[in-house]
């Protein structure tokens, strides 16, 4: 199977992705005592608007929409609503983002969403029950008739569909042979289903949910049936590290995260980022990467505003 290709839509090739993402090896000891090499992959690096997996998953995504209007889910501190909106401001190509919380359309945006409405984004907030059952094909249809985008094209939720993991997969054949683990925070489970699909034999692949609920493992696989028509590569989540589910950045996480940032120069997103490098310090820690083993860890975000 193949997707359409990113130059297809005018202008995105002339964004100038910064593609292969560069690799950086770091020294820290908690990794180096336990003989591990840790190595990141800065996918937040390929563009300064459509940053990491977010490049990744949308542009097969924008191709496949031709131009007409994009239309996508999330909630209110969403970086795949902000993603989709620059992508739409930079391509000139409208956009509606579908919100959770129709409370939240009386209030003064936030930031995140301030920042989707500033790049053009038509904001429409449903109500929680009827977020739930968005890709049920007649909530859907009564969502996109109401948001006066009924033959727009629709992105899910997190960008994850069939299209966006063979997107991602070029993120895996970019690190053939460059690792024995390649870690990935996770929110709907298309990077890992993507990643794990370019490696090499004898790589895995290692999620990090930032979502509470172990659902995880179900929604990968039938990424992977979608995309590819059957299992890719060798791949596992740990469920250990959401810190009590999504946007959640307890003190213990953020005090790790700064501690990183002073360590290695590196800024650390917070939602997701911070708990893929929590859990790799704690694994490494446990033992549970056996001596000699090269760790990759993807930074696929920088914190925001």
């Amino acid at each position: 199977m193949t997707s359409p290709d990113a130059s297809d839509v005018p202008g995105l090739a002339a964004l100038r992705p910064r593609l292969p993402s560069p690799v950086r090896e770091v020294v820290d000891g908690r990794f180096e005592r336990r003989g591990v090499r840790l190595l990141l992959k800065r996918d937040d690096l390929i563009h300064p608007e459509l940053i990491g997996n977010k490049w990744r998953k949308l542009a097969p995504n924008l191709a496949a929409a031709a131009g007409r209007t994009v239309v996508t889910f999330g909630g209110a501190y969403s970086n795949h609503l902000r993603a989709t909106a620059a992508a739409g401001r930079l391509l000139g190509i409208p956009t509606v983002g579908v919100v959770r919380g129709d409370e939240l359309a009386g209030r003064p945006l936030n930031p995140s969403l301030a920042r989707c409405a500033a790049d053009g984004m038509r904001l429409h907030f449903v109500d929680r029950a009827t977020y739930r059952r968005k890709s049920e094909p007649r909530p859907l249809a009564e969502v996109l008739r109401a948001a006066g985008a009924e033959e727009a094209y629709v992105v899910p939720e997190g960008g994850s569909n069939a299209e966006a993991v063979r997107g991602c997969r070029a993120l895996g054949a970019e690190l053939r042979d460059r690792a024995d683990v390649v870690a990935v925070a996770c929110g709907t489970g298309g990077t890992l289903a993507g990643l794990a699909a370019g490696l090499a034999p004898g790589q895995r692949a290692l999620g990090v949910p930032v979502l509470k609920g172990g659902f995880l493992t179900a929604e990968t696989e039938t990424l992977q049936w979608q995309a590819f028509g059957g299992p890719r590569g060798t791949w596992s989540l740990d469920d250990r590290f959401h810190f009590g589910g999504y946007a959640r950045v307890p003190d213990e996480l953020d005090a790790f995260a700064a501690d990183f940032e002073r360590r290695h120069g590196l800024p650390v997103e917070r939602l997701y980022v911070a708990k893929l490098l929590y859990g790799l310090v704690t694994l490494a820690g446990e033992g549970a990467f056996p001596r000699g083993t090269t760790v990759a860890a993807v930074v696929t975000g920088r914190p925001f505003p």
